[in-house]
């Protein structure tokens, strides 16, 4: 499993409606990301800015990502989402979600025992 965050900007004049269509995402899109190989996915908004993050399950990535640009039911939602969107300027021509660096992760201690300790060793 690969965890992946993601940044784009979220046109302030579009807000309440993304917020709408992302309260009711349609069925066939939510198939096609998890015949993708994508989990535990969210969106995230702070201000203007859209932080999603996934963990992808699959093999191969960007075979994965071709086959969700190539459904046409992701198609017509992508065309409804992209004109509230702005990439940010790091983004690229064919990625127009930045992808962000994971620099640190924690899932819970490997040693049971210690999660019982409180804060001693500061």
């Amino acid at each position: 499993m690969v965890r992946y965050c993601q940044l784009i900007r979220l046109l302030p004049e579009h807000r309440e409606v993304y917020i709408r269509y992302h309260a009711e995402v349609w069925p066939g899109v939510l198939a096609t990301i998890e015949r993708c190989n994508i989990r535990n996915y969210s969106i995230f908004l702070h201000d203007e800015l859209l932080i999603a993050y996934l963990e992808y399950h699959g093999s191969d990535f960007e075979a994965d990502m071709k086959r969700m640009a190539a459904d046409s039911e992701t198609q017509r939602w992508w065309a409804l989402m992209d004109p509230m969107q702005q990439p940010l300027p790091e983004a690229t021509a064919t990625h127009r979600w930045v992808q962000v660096p994971e620099v640190f992760h924690f899932d819970g201690s490997p040693f049971p025992a210690l999660a019982n300790l409180s804060g001693d060793m500061q």
